[in-house]
């Protein structure tokens, strides 16, 4: 069982050599310019590893980049970037006291305590690093992840409201991502029934937790904000687009309320899911709903509208939904398919 908190001191002997490798925590001129491991490229050092003699990426520091590079059988410039990452192990520690201090955890991949579930659906696109705070526990616990567009109409709000209220009412936590428009409406209806909610959010923990109402929702045990990003980082639409997978993949069931057709993260996150089989989605087809509503269940979406939300809805509920009315992804989806990693963003 996961814990409410992640200690510190109870991450991986890896920990720290992930966190130095692909994030730029206590970073200073001497990691300037030096590219950090994005998912793809630290599963691709990952496998070095196993297949060399070092027991893993601890033991990397301390070594010279011709040691790391004799080690590994790599480039000399390649490993002399991961030294210079690697040589800030002492700006490291007061960062993360400084964070700890503000209620803020980190996890890596090399640590028992990271959701088994974006390792198992993600692969090598999983995050190496993620930021949170509030129960980490709520981060294996599945629940309804509800996305759509920042421009939302008053119909496509109203349908939030109601399916985020039936999901608490079934004791199903809300999933969301945290931007303005159908997310934070998903966030709000959850919380004022009384249910809990895992936010992924787009920028970093720390300058989420600016706002009163988040700090006021950590504070009760009601969320749990995470993210792949520098814990201060700021909004950016690729950042957005980064962090859409891990709504589905820590999510049971998606239900995509809007989406632009064919363009757009809404759109783009849910054929990923489709593509990838990562969990049911089901998409809103009521009247008036956007063109990427109805182009996506044609991609391999279940079709669910309002008169189908009941007082309580249960993750359960909506998996067995998807799998009646729900169709094989469609090969046209592949087109649409552009990975949105991490490798340029989780600075």
């Amino acid at each position: 069982m996961m814990a409410d908190v992640i200690d510190f001191e109870s991450l991986s002997a890896d920990a720290p050599a992930l966190i130095l490798l692909c994030t730029s925590l206590g970073a200073d001129r001497r990691a300037a310019g030096v590219r950090l491991l994005g998912p793809v490229t630290w599963s691709g050092l990952d496998e070095m590893l196993r297949r060399s003699s070092l027991r893993g990426p601890r033991d990397l520091i301390g070594l010279t980049a011709d040691e790391i590079a004799r080690s590994l059988g790599i480039e000399e410039d390649v490993a002399a970037g991961y030294a210079r990452l690697l040589g800030r192990s002492g700006q490291l520690a007061f960062e993360l006291d400084r964070l700890r201090s503000r209620g803020i955890w980190v996890v890596t991949i090399a640590d028992d305590a990271y959701p088994r579930v974006l390792r198992e659906r993600l692969g090598s696109w999983a995050p190496p690093v993620l930021f949170g705070t509030g129960p980490a526990s709520l981060l294996v616990g599945g629940g309804v992840a509800i996305v759509g567009s920042r421009d939302a109409d008053d119909d496509a709000v109203l349908f939030t409201e109601r399916l985020a209220a039936a999901a608490a009412a079934g004791g199903s936590p809300v999933v969301s991502g945290g931007a303005r428009g159908i997310d934070v409406a998903a966030m709000r209806a959850a919380f004022e029934a009384g249910g809990s909610v895992v936010g992924v959010v787009p920028e970093g923990v720390e300058r989420r937790l600016r706002e009163p109402s988040t700090r006021s929702a950590v504070a009760g045990g009601q969320a749990a904000l995470v993210s792949p990003y520098h814990p201060s980082a700021a909004f950016s639409a690729g950042a957005a687009m980064g962090r859409n997978k891990l709504i589905y993949a820590l999510s049971d069931v998606a239900v995509v309320v809007s989406s632009a057709d064919g363009s757009g993260g809404t759109w783009t996150g849910a054929v990923e899911a489709l593509k990838g089989g990562w969990v049911p989605v089901l998409v809103r087809d009521d009247p008036g709903v956007p063109a990427g509503n109805r182009s996506l269940v044609g991609l391999g979406a279940a079709p669910f509208s309002m008169d189908s939300i009941g007082v309580t809805v249960m993750s359960a509920d909506l998996i067995e939904l998807a799998s009646r009315t729900g169709r094989k992804v469609a090969e046209a989806a592949a087109p649409y398919l552009q990975p949105t990693l991490f490798d340029d963003l989780n600075g």
